[in-house]
């Protein structure tokens, strides 16, 4: 076994560093303290270091593979005419109040229109409203109140346990109250929960799903990779309260409110730009989560492009299985982050339902009850037993974190450079981070592939480079990979970076990624990238050897 495809494993202790991961990425730190953190394993891995009501139902199943397409046309779902409606700019929560002021739940990741879903809350509040927002474009507003519910009684719910044995943080907490969705068109919401007097707010997301994607751009949701980095409770999959590698949950559970972003998970930061970008342009859209796609084997069929956002590290090998089948059956991928398809996991059912835990044990895979039982390691996919290395679906390789570097153009003559004016050897500082991945051959990787970027990186002192690629599959599907965690973020970028906001990210980072991306989208949702735009091999020229 090639030492590369353990070395994954290798690096999984050394978790330490790890706890400040999140805080970095997102913009709670800034890049002058990159070198505080440890990370940087050699490539192998990332070191672990409206309308009014309330609205009842009953919830249902999921769609059935094969269920007619929704009415309205061969695309479904009507994107412009949705984005056409006026937008509420006062979405955002401006005074979430103590900590534990009002927080939440809901008892599914997402729900076909019409559905119905169970709300969990805890409140000191007597009293608090919910509003659902839909967040897409609507002129710049970026979301629209879709429903406000009556006031509802609020109550403390009972304290939280941790799990001997895996250490998941478990609520069982009851349902406050049960939404249903009529009415409620399709795409990625926030609920705002207000307790009453403007005490405290928080969201809980949701997913208003697609019963079908075909000929529709998929905008999947990373919701496990949301939970996986959720250390609501004190625990999460990569440290306890301790701040330890070894204090981590071995599982964790969507029975539980997001601590990061005022609940919204990873959401604001690493989707809501692209959501915002991809509803803008009008392209036909679907929407769905990683666990969905996971659970419905056919959901993706005839689906035009599937795109994987900002942060999209924990997939189960039915995702992968998923995602692989349908760029060999001509629907094009995009990545538009980094790190991606990295850590294998496990769904399993919680008491409110399937597929509410997931399972990571890492390092740690041979204790996991169920790799005894003979479910595959949940440990990373590069790494022993079963090693399949993520860079046979995406073409490039996670090589590691922490750094912040200039993103460079290599290749200005593509076609999704087209409109940047952007030259060979262009620089745009603070694109590269926190984590990239590049192309590196002694990794299974297809062919052929083109590398649009390759911008020189320092990771803990070691050199190596980020690459953004883009390869054709003989399906005729297009896959394209940013190789830069930094990507969706930066099309939220404005003035000269110098405010610190968005990394020091700029005003050119933010047009750059806007015009590619936009370019992008448009030719993956005519069909098979690959028959109009055929890779050019330029691995060679690029690194010297092919």
């Amino acid at each position: 076994m090639d030492q590369k495809y353990m070395a994954g494993a290798a690096a999984d202790g050394e978790g330490a560093g790890r706890r400040r991961f999140l805080a970095i990425a997102t913009g709670a730190a800034t890049a002058a303290g990159l070198g505080a953190v440890g990370g940087c394993a050699n490539g192998a891995g990332d070191s672990d270091s409206g309308g009014t009501g309330s609205g009842a139902g009953s919830t249902s199943e999921s769609a059935a593979p094969g269920r007619k397409p929704p009415a309205g046309g061969a695309h479904g779902f009507d994107v412009k005419a949705e984005n056409a409606r006026p937008g509420h700019a006062d979405w955002p929560v401006t005074k979430a109040g103590p900590a534990r002021a009002i927080e939440g739940f809901s008892d599914r990741v997402s729900v076909l229109p019409g559905e119905s879903f169970g709300l969990h809350v805890s409140t000191t509040a007597p009293r608090f409203t919910v509003s659902a927002y839909r967040m897409g474009w609507y002129g710049g507003a970026r979301a629209r109140l879709v429903w406000r519910s009556e006031a509802l009684p609020g109550a403390r719910q009972p304290e939280h346990t941790v799990d001997a044995g895996t250490r998941m943080v478990r609520t069982r907490w009851t349902r406050t109250a049960t939404v249903g969705t009529k009415d409620w068109p399709e795409g990625c919401y926030l609920l705002r929960l207000d307790a009453q007097g403007g005490e405290g707010r928080r969201f809980v997301p949701l997913t208003v799903r697609s019963a079908t994607t075909a000929g529709r751009t998929v905008v999947v949701n990373a919701v496990a990779t949301w939970q996986a980095y959720n250390r609501w409770g004190g625990y999460g999959s990569y440290d306890g309260p301790s701040g330890g590698f070894a204090s981590r949950s071995l599982a964790v559970s969507f029975d539980r409110p997001y601590d990061y972003d005022d609940g919204a998970g990873l959401f604001l930061v690493y989707e809501a730009p692209l959501v915002a970008l991809a509803e803008r342009l009008g392209i036909p859209l679907a929407y769905t989560t990683t666990t969905d796609v996971a659970r419905e084997k056919r959901l993706l069929e005839g689906a035009s492009a599937v795109l994987s956002l900002g942060h999209d590290e924990y997939w189960s090998p039915e995702q992968r299985e998923r995602f692989t089948a349908a760029r060999d059956a001509g629907t094009n991928i995009a990545i538009l982050g980094a790190n991606c398809c990295f850590r294998r996991i496990r769904l399993e059912p919680s008491d409110l339902g399937p597929d509410r835990t997931l399972v990571c044990y890492k390092s740690s895979y041979a204790q996991d009850p169920g790799f005894k039982r003979g479910h595959p390691p949940t440990v990373d996919f590069r790494s022993a037993p079963g090693a399949d290395p993520e860079s046979s679906l995406l073409g490039v390789i996670y090589d590691g974190y922490p750094v912040d570097a200039p993103y460079v153009v290599t290749n200005p003559g593509h076609w999704l450079f087209e409109g940047t004016g952007a030259k060979a050897g262009d620089r745009f500082e603070h694109l590269v981070g926190v984590e990239y991945d590049k192309v590196d051959t002694g990794f299974p990787t297809p062919r052929p592939i083109e590398i649009l970027a390759h911008s020189p990186v320092v990771c803990e002192g070691r050199p190596s480079h980020q690459d953004t690629a883009y390869y054709t599959a003989p399906g005729g599907a297009g896959v394209f990979a940013t190789g830069t965690m930094r990507w969706v973020e930066a099309l939220d970028a404005t003035g000269d970076g110098r405010s610190g906001r968005n990394h020091g990210l700029d005003a050119r980072s933010g047009a750059l990624t806007t015009r590619v991306t936009e370019n992008l989208l448009r030719v993956f949702a005519a069909g098979p990238a690959g028959r109009t735009h055929p890779a050019q091999d330029n691995v060679k020229a690029v690194y010297g050897s092919s």
